[in-house]
């Protein structure tokens, strides 16, 4: 079986669905997770998760790296890892290589032009570094994929959406530079995958040591919210299965002025070029049909 090479950035520990993409992405049969980075605040934190998650997948040797901070420009809008209290006390003194995430990601592309997807799934604060500061690595990419901005028409108004809003001027950054294949998974489809506590809950039954590690974590999510939307989980899926969502070429751009809005992302259709494309719509129930088929399987490299 030929395997997919995906590098995911992550902002794990605050929206409960990073963990889900993760887990799938340890799952998928298709998947070769060539590493981990994480941005937002506490990164460090957000690296000790993901080494727990990986370890506890059967996946030890993944390599993970901390990343950015504080986002490019403006104030930092998520500070805090909490679902780092769930995790064990082995896995709970962060061990892993701080601020070399941008090097990290600059080395395996390099090291395999045209083949790596990279995934990112948080604030898109390394991702910008990264493009900022090796102008070469874009066209290097096999592809990008994004959980970020929404492209739902409301008579000309627009909504920012929270990985955007972290960093606008890093997302324009990554919109203006990339030369690869792109593809955003937005509010306007993600908010379609949504589960209750119940349906959760179900979703991951059994008890085996990666699932039950996720659910820690949700248990923390689940004290401000009853319910989990797969935002991220639906980004990740559709490196795999792009047929999951209808899709549109557009141009994107980030409105990095405004302050009202900063970090609102406008879709402008009639653009000649069309850089980028779009999920606009998901058949949601054979997405929740495909993730459990992968959650609940295990495979090795």
């Amino acid at each position: 079986m030929s395997l997919i090479p995906v590098l995911l950035d992550t902002d794990i520990g605050s929206d409960i669905d990073d963990a889900l993409a993760l887990a799938y992405l340890l799952r998928h049969p298709e998947c070769h997770l060539a590493g981990v980075t994480t941005v937002s605040g506490e990164a460090c934190k957000r690296a000790a998760l993901v080494r727990w998650l990986c370890t506890v997948a059967g996946r030890p040797e993944v390599p993970v790296y901390c990343g950015a901070e504080p986002p490019l420009l403006g104030v930092q809008r998520q500070p805090l890892a909490h679902q780092y209290n769930a995790i064990p006390a082995e896995f709970a003194e962060p061990r892993h290589p701080e601020s070399h995430a941008v090097e990290f990601l600059r080395d395996e592309i390099t090291k395999h032009p045209g083949q790596m997807t990279l995934l990112a799934i948080g604030p898109l604060t390394n991702v910008g570094l990264l493009f900022a500061t090796y102008p070469f690595i874009p066209q290097m990419l096999r592809s990008l994929v994004i959980m970020g901005g929404d492209f739902r028409t409301r008579d000309n108004d627009v909504t920012e959406e929270w990985n955007i809003k972290c960093d606008p001027a890093a997302a324009s950054i990554v919109l203006s530079r990339v030369t690869s294949p792109f593809l955003a998974a937005g509010l306007n489809v993600t908010t379609q995958c949504r589960l209750s506590v119940t349906e959760f809950n179900t979703l991951l039954g059994s008890n085996d040591p990666l699932k039950a590690a996720v659910k820690s974590m949700a248990n923390f999510w689940f004290e401000s919210t009853k319910e989990v939307t797969f935002h991220d989980p639906l980004a990740a899926a559709l490196i795999f299965e792009p047929d999951l969502c209808s899709m549109e070429a557009t141009t994107l751009h980030v409105d990095i002025c405004s302050a009202e809005k900063p970090g609102a992302t406008r879709a402008i259709v009639e653009d000649e070029f069309n850089r980028h494309t779009i999920a606009t719509a998901v058949d949601s129930k054979r997405f929740f049909a495909h993730f459990s088929s992968v959650i609940n399987t295990t495979h090795s490299l």
